[in-house]
């Protein structure tokens, strides 16, 4: 961890502005989090500025949202390499997984809002759970998430997050489209030159 003090001059003496730093070495677990959950797929949202993770259990009915991560995209983005690596590594250890079943035939995808007014999400899991940083770990038949909030003083895991590694393949295809379609996206946007902060 590094920490600078930027102390400008021309503002009172009692206002310090500093940067931290953190290097993520440990990262807390609470018992809240510890036990973690089972998910048997996930579904990715995005908005300007961020992408949501909802992670679902779909052997009940109705099916419910287990966990909700919120990402931003650059923390999406180094997910998403991060996972691919540990895929390729868990084929040379282990081979492929074994692939899930293809949809019926003829099935198309069910509108959002259709598909959310289907799933059970609790009022505390409606914020979701911040993460900027992602600790991924495999058995033979499973993956493990730990995702991370790394503040200062001290890391700490948000959300726990099982996964069959069947589930990992398409959702990885998941994450990779989604992301670069928001980078498709971003890239037709028109530049806007940033803005000088109001005068005083």
């Amino acid at each position: 961890m590094s920490q600078e003090n930027n102390q400008d001059p021309e503002k009172k003496p009692d206002t310090i502005t500093q940067e931290v730093k953190c290097s993520q070495v440990s990262a807390r677990v609470t018992d809240k989090v510890s036990s973690g959950v089972f998910s048997s797929g996930a579904l990715l949202l995005n908005g300007s500025n961020e992408f949501i993770i909802d992670f679902l259990q779909r052997m009940v009915q109705p099916q419910r949202v287990v966990s909700r991560v919120v990402m931003s995209p650059q923390s999406l983005g180094s997910f998403c390499k991060a996972l691919e690596e540990n895929l390729t590594m868990f084929q040379d250890k282990f081979g492929p997984p074994t692939p899930l079943p293809p949809p019926p035939p003829g099935a198309t995808p069910m509108p959002i809002d259709e598909l959310y007014s289907q799933l059970k999400i609790t009022d505390e899991m409606l914020n979701g759970a911040y993460s900027n940083a992602v600790m991924i770990s495999h058995s033979p038949s499973e993956f493990v998430f730990d995702f991370i909030a790394t503040f200062y003083p001290k890391s700490v895991v948000s959300s726990r997050v099982f996964m069959s590694a069947q589930q990992v393949p398409p959702f990885l295809n998941t994450l990779k489209r989604g992301f670069q379609q928001f980078l498709e996206k971003i890239a037709q946007q028109p530049q806007q030159p940033p803005q000088p902060p109001p005068a005083n």
